[in-house]
């Protein structure tokens, strides 16, 4: 850096790997000199087999890490030739970087897209349905990154606004609060954990999707191939452009002269990211020039992109708003009579909740045992009616089940009721996609849900419209394992506040004999 008198060289070489630091003379910035980096071991025989490989490998990091700072200007040269001039960027027109690492087709047909809400914050350039597949590359804080449910949501928001699975390139921002993400998952540090990983997921479903338009035409073109092209390096004389000189001088030339590899040759793979050895933590170096200069989006040089902002939308989807009015049929539908002179009987009936959703009644000198089975049944009818929906949970991931047509139609002609009991399925051609689930059913095998819905459908249809069907399907299908969850524990005592579902356990309840009690005792009393 400028402030020191002298700079320092590290060399590693060897199979030790040694690191030697020594002073030495070099101009401001940074050079990495790499020479026969995997000559000697296992991986180059199996994976990089020629140079053209392993020099393609080294080029496909160096555009990730060009993406993840704007403000630093990166040469890469390859036997004594510039294959890539990245020139740094301070001023707003950060698409031409992006341009540059990524191709033209970003600068002529990528939507822009911005949101932020408290913390959560989304930037980064969207090509329309129909283009280029390549590149998609993603970053948290700065950092490179190919995380599972960021590359989920973003297929996900495609799907939902166009109905086809494909995905177009993207270069995707993302800002966080440091203390939300967890970076020790992945050891080469390509994952992450997110503290509130339902609501980053449909956070980023919801800002993708805006700029995503389902009937948009592409006009055609020729894929281009993304090389070093001299309209697309800025080239007017200045100190950058004389430090740059400065590298080209002080670089020695590598030990192995062959042929050098055409920039036309290099590869492009949609893996989205690496460690970014320079990025200590999240948001310690994330490209702040770069961040600001989106912002600002530039008339000349985005004059086609587009600016989005999903701010309101993302306080919206964070809201159970999708509640359904419940159909007239299902509201004729009454709960189950109970006799009114049985009231005062329950009201003078202790309650004391078991394990596995069992309850122990006594009523004057009379135990009995009983289920909260039949009382939740009476408590979700009754919920439905009122609400118009019971509670659903959303899956971490949505689940695609593939199915043929006829069983997603099926299916489909029933979504009104299963709605009602808090499922969420979108539908198309070939599969359905499962948003949620019943919160009693969410322990279950999504696949095996479905089944047994399939199921249900074939052998009941005459029997399928009312809404009582539907409360005991689900009941039926409860599993065991849900009455000892921390929700259910909440449910029922609401429910043996309510005076119907009360009733409804007590009349299904079994007397307990005294003399089965006294048995258990132990002899002599």
């Amino acid at each position: 850096p400028k402030p020191k008198d002298r700079a320092g060289k590290a060399c590693a070489e060897g199979r030790d790997m040694a690191v030697q630091v020594q002073p030495t003379a070099h101009p401001n910035g940074t050079t990495i000199e790499v020479k026969d980096l995997f000559f000697n071991t296992p991986a180059r025989r199996k994976f990089l087999r020629t140079e053209k490989t392993e020099f393609s490998h080294i080029d496909e990091l160096v555009k990730r890490i060009a993406l993840s700072r704007f403000d630093i200007a990166i040469t890469l040269t390859h036997n004594q030739k510039v294959v890539r001039q990245y020139r740094a960027k301070q001023d707003p027109r950060c698409i031409e970087r992006v341009a540059q690492v990524a191709g033209r087709v970003f600068q002529r047909e990528a939507s822009f897209i911005e949101s932020g809400y408290e913390g959560l914050e989304l930037y980064g350039w969207v090509l329309p349905l129909g283009s280029n597949t390549q590149p998609q590359y993603t970053y948290v804080n700065g950092r490179m990154m190919r995380d599972k449910l960021i590359l989920h949501a973003i297929r996900q928001a495609f799907e939902e606004a166009t109905g086809s699975p494909e995905t177009p390139g993207f270069v995707i921002y993302l800002e966080l609060d440091p203390r939300q993400v967890d970076v020790n998952v992945h050891p080469a540090k390509h994952e992450v954990r997110f503290h509130q990983a339902r609501l980053v997921h449909d956070f980023i479903v919801q800002a993708v999707k805006q700029v995503v338009e389902p009937n948009r035409s592409v006009l055609s073109y020729t894929e281009e191939v993304i090389q070093t092209e001299p309209n697309m390096v800025v080239c007017e004389p200045s100190a950058e452009q004389n430090q740059l000189d400065q590298h080209q001088s002080y670089r020695t030339p590598l030990r192995h002269e062959s042929a050098a590899v055409a920039p036309s040759s290099m590869s492009s793979t949609s893996v989205t990211s690496f460690h970014d050895s320079n990025t200590s933590d999240f948001g310690g170096h994330s490209s702040r020039s770069h961040k600001a200069a989106s912002r600002n989006r530039l008339d000349s040089a985005t004059g086609q992109t587009k600016q989005v902002n999903v701010n309101q939308l993302y306080q919206a989807f964070t809201t159970e708003s999708n509640n359904r009015p419940i159909e007239s049929s299902s509201a004729e539908q009454s709960t189950p009579h109970i006799d009114i002179d049985k009231e005062q009987r329950v009201e003078q009936t202790s309650w004391m909740p078991l394990p596995d959703g069992a309850v122990l009644l006594q009523h004057t000198e009379t135990l009995m045992v009983g289920h909260t089975r039949d009382g939740l049944s009476v408590m979700w009818q009754e919920q439905i009616e009122t609400d118009g929906t019971l509670l659903g949970k959303a899956l971490l991931l949505p689940v695609r089940v593939n199915q043929s047509q006829e069983e997603s139609a099926v299916i489909e002609r029933v979504n009104s009721w299963l709605t009602l009991l808090g499922f969420d399925l979108t539908f198309q051609d070939a599969h359905v996609m499962v948003k949620k689930l019943p919160v009693s059913l969410y322990s279950l095998d999504v696949g095996q849900c479905m089944a047994r819905l399939l199921e249900t459908c074939n052998d009941s249809q005459n029997n399928m419209d009312n809404l009582r069907f539907w409360v005991d399907w689900l009941l039926k299908n409860t599993p065991k394992g849900y009455f000892n969850s921390q929700h259910f524990l909440k449910v029922r005592e609401k429910m043996l506040k309510k005076q119907k579902s009360r009733a409804a356990i007590m009349a299904k309840a079994v007397k307990i004999e005294p003399s089965y009690i006294l048995d258990l005792l132990p002899k002599g009393y």
